[in-house]
């Protein structure tokens, strides 16, 4: 499975042991458990620096931050009820340069 085959799938979707599986099946020299710990502990770091405000930053793919959602009022969908939406911290994603330029050449 290559990033090729990804795209002419229609986007599939990559869960994160399949990412493992095609890590290691690309890398025969690592074992499945070894590219398991890598994996697990990029996705840890990138979510500790973001839990602490921290900007993760991987060049040429893009940017995670977190953005600050203020207090609102909204609605109940089914019933029109207004409802208070406390403030609250969330993640934000931006696509590096590189990316963008491969997702609109293809």
């Amino acid at each position: 499975m290559t990033g090729v085959d990804l795209a002419e799938e229609g986007g599939k979707t990559m869960t994160k042991s399949e990412l493992i599986a095609y890590l290691a099946e690309e890398n025969p020299h690592l074992y499945q458990r070894d590219v398991e710990r890598i994996v697990t502990t990029i996705f840890d770091e990138i979510a500790s620096a973001l839990s602490r405000g921290d900007r993760v930053e991987l060049r040429g793919f893009g940017a995670f931050s977190v953005k600050q959602r203020d207090a609102r009022i909204g609605r109940n969908p089914r019933t029109g009820e207004a409802v208070q939406v406390d403030a609250k911290r969330v993640p934000y994603f931006k696509t590096g340069k590189q990316l963008r330029d491969k997702l609109n050449n293809n």
